[in-house]
């Protein structure tokens, strides 16, 4: 490595450690405040840095928002691809595939509020996020199930993008409730539930 390398790399690790801070903050405030009602000045307040730190990083707070989604489906696409490849069966994709995703959303409230209410607060923010790592997500499961349905475990006679749509369906109100409980309970046994009314539906007989 060159020497020019060596020194970029603590700045590129710097810049890196505050944009996730400020994601960071920017989800906690999000989830609390509502996006329409929180400033910018609120994001910097709760990263602890100056307002103005902020648009160094971020153009707007609609880019913001942007990143939380992007940076929150990227690793989790990259993760549930990973942890597929080490799967054949597609039933089994299809379990894995469910868990993680109420998984992750159980693990952090926060983020699931801003998944399940924030980013639907407009059907401009609606269209876009459909459009990005969401419409990769769904493919996912798409593809799981047209592989059942090649293989003979699946019924054929279903469309793979409507399953894969309701299926994503059941899991989103899974969190949407989960959210707007005033009980406590553990989010990813729940994926257990959806899928055995999931599968009563796809499975051959």
């Amino acid at each position: 490595m060159s020497r020019s390398a060596r020194s970029n790399t603590p700045v590129r690790a710097a810049v890196s450690d505050k944009r996730e801070a400020i994601l960071r903050a920017a989800t906690k405030v999000f989830a609390r405040k509502g996006y329409f009602s929180s400033k910018v000045s609120d994001i910097a307040g709760e990263a602890g840095i100056a307002d103005g730190t902020v648009y160094l990083y971020f153009k707007s707070k609609d880019e913001i928002l942007h990143s939380i989604f992007d940076r929150a489906m990227a690793e989790f696409i990259s993760e549930g691809k990973k942890e597929l490849a080490e799967i054949s069966e597609p039933e089994a994709k299809l379990h894995r595939i469910a868990e993680l995703h109420l998984e992750k959303l159980g693990a952090d409230r926060d983020m699931a509020i801003v998944f399940q209410v924030e980013l639907r607060g407009s059907t401009k923010f609606m269209r876009e996020f459909s459009a990005a790592g969401f419409a990769e997500y769904l493919d996912i499961i798409r593809e799981t199930i047209d592989e059942g349905q090649k293989s003979g475990v699946f019924r054929k006679d279903l469309k793979p993008v409507v399953c894969a749509k309701i299926l994503y369906g059941a899991l989103d109100e899974m969190v949407t409730n989960w959210i707007l409980s005033s009980k406590s309970y553990p989010l990813a046994p729940m994926a257990g539930e959806v899928l055995k009314i999931f599968f009563g539906g796809v499975m051959e007989k």
